[in-house]
This record gives structure tokens, sequence and C-alpha cells, in this order.
């Protein structure tokens, strides 16, 4: 009997030191403690939750605080030395960037996802079977506030009844990215819509209005596939010849849904890598477990090539933004910056 016990004992090590072992969860840090806070992007935060989570399977003295502040709340954060991680969902800009030298704050970035903007509106909805860049650049510029109201105003043989906008907050990196990208300049939008940092209050207020339109995160309509319609998007191009896309995981990653596709992206202070190994080993985590946890999250992952690329960034402590000076970072193939 005693035999038997001893048996499966040991067989169950096995299968959990096999389990454990899957996709390089193994970091070996079960003594590590300390803590570690992060904050930002709504956007960022479902993979660096789940990543937070299966970290804390194997580091359980380790505390993991996460908050969500959207972007620009994040990066404020970070360079008042509030946080040792923020969470982004755009490259930092160059006046985050001097103010955090202004503060002595030394950073590593880090794209961790790709992630596609998604358009959505209510299922009752039965009229739009796509839009255009331009068309949503009519819907949302900031000439639009106050005159572009109803939904014929896009195309004549639509209801003549009001366009209800939900969109991200000014502090969402959602916001500065959308802009950026369908009006041609960041923060460049009208202001008569319902903004939020959370993205599941634009859900349930687009969910439950006939009318309405709106876009976030990508992640968040699969999440809410039931209660959204996708809308595909044409992005006027003729010579690819493809017409409205949809945003799927396959079309952000090979880059034909554009121009709403993105990098996702991790800042970490330096002085927290040299003087917390708890923040160290759980970046290490990050990385090394990105390709099976970003699907988890229902993002979609980088090449191994670029996680690679990622990694080296990390070891090295390579300090500074790769995207400073670009003039726009809307279909910039990450492999390539990283190089």
């Amino acid at each position: 009997m005693r035999k038997n016990i001893l048996g499966v004992a040991v067989l169950f090590s096995m299968v959990a030191a096999s389990f454990w072992g899957c996709g390089n969860r193994n970091t070996g840090g079960s003594d590590l403690t300390g803590s570690i806070k992060i904050d930002g992007s709504s956007t960022v935060y479902p993979i660096t939750e789940a990543t937070a989570e299966e970290f804390r399977l194997e580091n359980p003295k380790v505390k993991v605080t996460i908050g969500v502040s959207g972007t620009g709340g994040g990066i404020k954060k970070f360079i008042r030395s509030e946080i040792d991680i923020a969470e982004t969902s755009r490259p930092i800009k160059k006046s985050e960037d001097s103010a955090s030298h202004v503060a002595n704050i030394e950073y590593v970035e880090l794209p961790i996802a790709y992630d596609g903007l998604a358009v959505v509106v209510n299922p009752e909805n039965t009229w739009v079977d796509y839009l255009t860049v331009d068309e949503l650049k009519k819907i949302w510029e900031p000439q639009a506030q106050g005159k572009i109201v109803k939904w014929n105003q896009i195309r004549p043989e639509w209801p003549n009844a009001e366009i209800h906008l939900f969109g991200a907050g000014h502090e969402s990196g959602t916001f500065d990215y959308f802009t950026e990208a369908v009006v041609g300049e960041t923060k460049a939008s009208r202001g008569d819509y319902t903004a939020s940092e959370d993205d599941n209050v634009l859900v349930q207020g687009i969910s439950t209005d006939k009318y309405s339109l709106g876009y976030f995160g990508l992640a968040y309509y699969t999440e809410n596939m039931d209660k959204l319609k996708l809308v595909p998007i044409d992005d006027n191009n003729d010579e690819n010849g493809k017409g409205p896309i949809f945003a799927t995981e396959e079309t952000v990653k090979d880059g034909t849904y554009q121009p709403l596709s993105r990098p996702l992206f991790i800042y970490i202070n330096k002085k927290s890598i040299d003087t917390n190994p708890s923040l160290d080993s759980l970046v290490r985590f990050y990385i090394n477990n990105a390709e099976e946890l970003v699907p988890e999250a229902k993002f979609i992952p980088l090449s191994q090539s670029t996680y690679d690329l990622v990694m080296k960034r990390f070891k090295e402590k390579k300090t500074g933004s790769v995207f400073l000076g670009k003039e726009s970072t809307v279909g910039v193939k990450l492999e390539e910056v990283l190089k």
C-alpha cells in the first residue's frame, strides 16, 4: 500500500513538473519576495493580468498590483516613479520622453503584442455593411462636432437618425492611435461623444443602443461578439484591391487590416530592474511566455524572432524608444525597427 502511495506521489510530481515546464513558465523564482506596481492601458491590462496570474503561482511571495489609468495616465505615474511598469497601447511621445529625462527616469521599451482597433455597431444595425477610412474621418474629425450628427449624412440611403458615438478617453493610447490613423493628427477628434478609458463601459453603451458606433481594442470585441457587430474597414487603397477588411488575428498579423493595426508595449523603469530581482524575473517571464499567454488574452503575439529581439533589448537594458523621431507609427514593422 505504501509503495502504491509513493508511486502515485512520484507520478504526480512528474506530471506537475512537466505541466509547469511547458512554455518556459518555470522562472525558478519561488523564493522571490517584494512588490511590483503596474498601471496604464486598459487594452494591455488583460495580457499583463494573465501574465501576473501565472507568475504569482510560482512566486506567491511577490505582490503584483495592476491599475488601469489609460496609457497617458500610466506614463504620468511612471514618470513620477509611482509604478515600475507602464502599459501602453502606443509608443511613448517626445513630450513624455522629455519629461522622463527631467525626472531622471531611464526606461526600457518592450513591444509585447499586436492589436487591431475594432470598429463596431449594435447588432440591430442592419444598414452598415462597411466603412471607409474617409467616412470614419468624416465622422470623427474635429470639424464634425455638431454638424455630422445623423447616419444619412454619411450615406444618403442610411437612416435619418442620430449617430451615438462611443470611443476612447483622451488619456488612452487607443484615442491617440485612432486619431492619428483616421484623422491624420494625434488627439484631433470631435468631443461630443461618450468617452471612457474603460473599454467595458464602451461595450455596454454600444450593445444597448441601436444607433451607436464606436471603437476599441479587438480583444474587447472578441470577448463580446454576441453583443456587438464588427464593421469591416476599407483603407481606400485601390492598389491592394482587397476592399473592406475585417479585424481578425490573421489580418492584423499580416498587415492587411490597415490603418488600424498597432503594437502594444510595456515600459520598465531601469532603476527598478537593477534594484528589484522580482521585477527582472517577471519581465523575463512576460517575454518568455508571451507567445502562449498573449493569445489566451485574445491578442496577437509577435513572431518568435521578434520576441528574441525584445528579450535581447531587455537583457542589454537598452534604454530609450526606437520610435522617437518617426513621423508616424501607423503600419510600422516591429522587427525592422528593433533591428
